[in-house]
């Protein structure tokens, strides 16, 4: 009995993990890290994360961003993502509300660049492309809304306040003041119009639809220089106050 009881005791010693130990391990990097990755400090894998799955996103595109991937591209515990962002989709959400901050603080600081209120709303449509095309991972992710989670409080907020940064070029090119709760119908038709210029030029440009107009327009006529002329268009046909 008492030999019994001592294997008891030895076998109540050696059992699975708590809770908190199968965190910790979940947390733990794997050897498969790669030797070039920079370490983080304990606290910061959360971050790491994040930081990963934009890597996954950017070369692999949104269909290889997998839980496992971006795990293995941080170089941690399969299970290290679950324990941070619950599923694949808070993940994304997470990941999306990265990039609207971008995005927003982006135009926010090519409308603040600009002299004059026409300048302004040019410079923030351009600062919109040039994210994209710097971003064509992330950016496709930010509208791909059955991805994600607009629930989240980080998401909502943060595409809130890039929308905010849109509606500040649109005013800033009409000498208007936008309301954040209620807009007229021609401050709203003007916000869709510019809105759809921008994000159908953006979509055209990085899905490679642009080349055939390029190689046909003046030479040395690039992307930025054919938006400019769209909305020098556009703003020469929008009433002024």
């Amino acid at each position: 009995m008492a030999r019994l009881s001592k294997e008891n005791k030895a076998a109540r010693t050696t059992r699975a993990p708590t809770r908190r130990v199968a965190r910790a391990a979940a947390d733990r990097p794997t050897s498969r890290r790669k030797a070039n990755d920079t370490p983080y400090h304990h606290g910061d894998l959360r971050e790491a994360l994040l930081k990963a799955a934009e890597r996954v996103l950017e070369r692999d595109g949104l269909a290889g961003l997998t839980l496992r991937a971006v795990a293995r591209e941080a170089g941690v515990s399969h299970a290290a993502p679950t324990h941070h962002f619950g599923d694949l989709t808070g993940l994304l959400s997470e990941l999306a509300a990265i990039g609207f901050r971008q995005f927003g603080q982006a135009m926010a600081t090519a409308n603040a660049s600009a002299a004059t209120p026409p300048e302004k709303g040019v410079a923030s449509a351009k600062a919109y492309v040039a994210y994209a095309q710097a971003h064509p991972g992330m950016y496709g992710l930010m509208f791909r809304s059955e991805r994600l989670d607009h629930a989240r409080p980080s998401l909502h907020e943060a595409s809130e306040a890039s929308f905010a940064g849109l509606t500040r070029g649109v005013g800033a090119s009409r000498h208007e003041e936008i309301s954040k709760e209620v807009l007229p119908l021609d401050q709203a038709a003007a916000i869709a119009s510019a809105w759809s210029l921008v994000h159908g030029f953006t979509m055209l440009l990085l899905d490679g639809r642009l080349k055939t107009i390029l190689d046909r327009a003046p030479a040395g006529t690039s992307a930025e220089t054919l938006l400019s002329a769209m909305l020098g268009r556009s703003g020469s046909r929008q009433p002024r106050p």
